[in-house]
Parts: structure tokens; sequence; C-alpha cells
């Protein structure tokens, strides 16, 4: 079987073999204990050793999906049981599912990889217009699918990017290299647009205004040289 830059293949543990590259490079592998994807599949025999398309959404989904939560979790840390069972539903719709299996995927697992997904393409921006119509074209989703998956988790995407917008301007005036950046230029150096908005929309959600968060961070010294 000849594999492309980017497929997968499905392998059993319980069989032996070797799988040769014709070119150096990096091979992730994903290791589940024996048997747990097999009820989920529709076909179990068919599933092993077969080749997972590069381009299938599924497996872009799994991938960005178990870097993220690798890129999250501490090195002494178990993966959640959520997430485990999300990288379970990704895999059995990557490799074939079964159709209790893909049903229970599609409104689990793939949720929650699209909505990292999105997640991730928006922090990506966050200095930037983030529109709506756009995020959901490179996603291949809809506007509405968007709306919804922010709304399972009782926000919306307008009040993600804020609250995410805010904490990195937090980040920035915490900075010592920040006791003299001016406050207009770190509203706009995190996509803020308006500046009497982000001072507003700043104490709301920190409980002082963002000069007042810089110049508590100052040394006496240095305020005095502001």
């Amino acid at each position: 079987m000849s594999l492309e830059q980017g497929d997968a293949i499905a392998l059993s543990g319980a069989d032996r073999g070797t799988l040769t590259t014709s070119r150096a490079g990096q091979v992730a592998t994903l290791e589940f204990p024996r048997g747990a994807l097999l009820p989920l599949l529709k076909d179990p025999r068919r599933g092993c050793a077969h080749r997972v398309r590069h381009d299938s959404v599924a497996l872009r989904l799994l991938r960005a999906y178990v870097e993220a939560a690798h890129a999250a979790a501490s090195a002494d840390t178990a993966l959640p049981q959520l997430v485990v069972a999300h990288i379970h539903d990704l895999a059995a719709l990557a490799v074939g599912a079964a159709r209790d299996a893909a049903e229970q995927a599609n409104g689990r697992g793939v949720r929650a990889a699209r909505l990292q997904a999105i997640k991730q393409d928006i922090l990506s921006r966050i200095d930037r217009d983030i529109a709506l119509d756009a995020l959901a074209s490179r996603h291949q989703v809809s506007a509405r699918y968007i709306r919804m998956l922010f709304a399972s988790e009782g926000t919306s995407v307008s009040e993600f990017v804020r609250d995410e917008r805010l904490k990195r301007a937090r980040s920035l005036l915490l900075r010592p290299s920040s006791s003299r950046r001016p406050i207009a230029e770190v509203a706009y150096a995190v996509g803020f647009n308006d500046l009497s908005y982000f001072n507003r929309a700043f104490r709301r959600r920190f409980g002082q205004s963002p000069r007042e968060m810089r110049d508590g961070n100052v040394s006496p010294v240095d305020r005095a040289e502001c």
C-alpha cells in the first residue's frame, strides 16, 4: 500500500508488520487500548490496514484536536475522559464508523473538534477583523452552525473574540516593556478599533481601567518617569 504525505493508516496491534517510508520525515502514531475502536467501526476487518486519505475531514479534525489536547495537557496528567471520547469518535469516523457511532460522533467529537479548530483560527487572527462568513467559509460550515457551537458553551462568537482580546491586552499591559506604551496602542494591537469601548469593556472584565492595570505593575521610579 502506498501512502501520500499526510495520509494515515489504521493498523491492528494484534498483527505484525512493517512500515517503510520513501522519504525522511516524522511519523505520528496514536495508540488505542485493545479493542477500544472495534465496536465503533462499520467493518472492523476492513478498518485494519486501511488507508485514510490526508484530505479526509475526519482525519483533519482528529489531527488538530489531538495536537491541541497534547499541547494543553501536562506531562503527568491524563487526558480528561470526555477528550478521550472525542478522540475515539474522530478516529472511528476517519476509519469508517458504524451508523450509530457516526451519529454519536457527529453530535459529540466532531462538534468539539470543530469548535476547537474555530477557536484556534480566531486566536491566530485576534488582532484583525473577524468576519463570521469568512470564518465559516474557511471551515466549510455555515455561520449558523458556528453560532450554535458557541451557544452550546453559553457564549457567542463576538463575546469570545472580545474576551480573548481583553485577556491579550491585559497580558501586554502587565509586561515591564509596556510601562510607557500608550493605552491606545495596546487596544489597537489586540484588535479594538474604539478606545472608549475598550476602556469600558476592560474595566467591566477586570475591575480596573487599562491605565490602572498598567501603572499598578510599574515600579514607583518608572512611574515617575512616565
